[in-house]
């Protein structure tokens, strides 16, 4: 499901049920990934394409 994917705030790849991947919320175009840990600290996360902030 996630292999090759990683968090876009911590690197950490992803697995585990809390794990999600979502196209960016501003541009549609860069996949964003999110770590059940990140996701509960809500840590920030970039966009590489377009900058968008957010947890």
């Amino acid at each position: 499901m996630f292999s090759e994917e990683k968090c876009s705030s911590c690197g950490t790849p992803l697995k585990g049920e809390k794990s999600v991947s979502f196209l960016c919320p501003s541009c549609g175009n860069i996949r964003i990934g999110r770590c059940g840990l990140c996701r509960d600290q809500s840590a920030r996360y970039t966009c590489p394409e377009c900058g968008f902030m957010g947890p």
